[in-house]
């Protein structure tokens, strides 16, 4: 079984789309400014479907994680132990992504040893283009500021 991919969606495929050109973008509500993700339709704030996708610095900080351990799907029990990380992002900090902390865009997801994770250590995003199914997907991954 290979490793588990996204799926974009309507919603969601511009946020692939500019993953694709390695720039991590973000919808935001055009009338109240609110970043919204996932993405949807319709403002939770302002109920505007008003909507553009903003740039991000791609930087943020570890929120939480965990280490997954066996059993596990069939494609991960080979690379445990890994990091499943959510990252809360700096410049839109209600947006949070989950991810992996890895070494480099298409290294291994457990290429970070656990123990260096910390809950508020610095990542920036880096982006893998290691999808089994090719398709143009580059899946936003995240390294340590501080190696």
């Amino acid at each position: 079984m290979a490793l588990l991919e996204p799926v974009p969606d309507g919603d969601g495929a511009p946020f692939w789309e500019y993953a694709a050109r390695g720039e991590l973008r973000v919808q935001c509500c055009v009338p109240c400014g609110e970043p919204r993700f996932p993405p949807r339709p319709c403002c939770p704030h302002c109920q505007s479907f008003a909507a553009e996708w903003r740039l991000t610095s791609g930087r943020g900080r570890i929120w939480s994680f965990v280490v997954p351990h066996p059993p596990l799907l069939p494609g991960y029990e080979e690379l445990a132990p890994y990091n499943a990380v959510v990252v809360e992002l700096l410049d839109a900090p209600r947006i949070r992504l989950v991810g992996n902390v890895v070494t480099g865009p298409d290294a291994p997801l457990n290429s970070v040893e656990p123990g260096r994770l910390r809950i508020g250590a610095a990542v920036r995003v880096v982006f893998s283009s290691v999808v089994p199914s090719g398709g143009g997907l580059r899946l936003p991954r995240w390294q340590l500021e501080r190696a």
